[in-house]
């Protein structure tokens, strides 16, 4: 059988471990293994962070959606019930940004939908 060194594969290999691992803690950032190791657990975090990065905008949004309702003496679900009878198809990213930037408009939307959901 013929004798392999792997030659520029393994130096490839390891420069782009390390080029990943820099500015870790000690070991983490000089040798292979352990900078192997860290890079790809911080892989994994961040695989995980953007599916949580997700969950966390969309409760954030329901907590000022919520916190503007209150303020026009409607609870969270029946405005989105309001306005879901209404007809007004608006997502919480923008009902969130209605509510903290422009709340005329969203004192608006909360009077539409306290007639809405009244109405049923």
């Amino acid at each position: 059988m013929p004798r392999v060194k792997r030659g520029t594969k393994r130096r490839d290999y390891r420069h782009k471990t390390l080029a990943r691992a820099s500015g870790y803690f000690l070991t983490k950032s000089k040798l292979n293994r352990a900078a192997q190791e860290a890079v790809e657990k911080a892989l994994r975090y961040g695989f995980v962070g953007r599916r949580r990065k997700k969950r966390d905008f969309r409760s954030l949004w329901i907590v000022r959606i919520g916190a503007a309702c209150r303020a026009g003496d409607i609870s969270y679900s029946k405005f989105i019930n309001g306005l879901k009878k209404a007809g007004i198809d608006l997502n919480r990213k923008i009902l969130a940004d209605m509510a903290a930037t422009d709340s005329p408009a969203f004192a608006a939307l909360v009077e539409k939908a306290k007639a809405a959901h009244a109405g049923s």
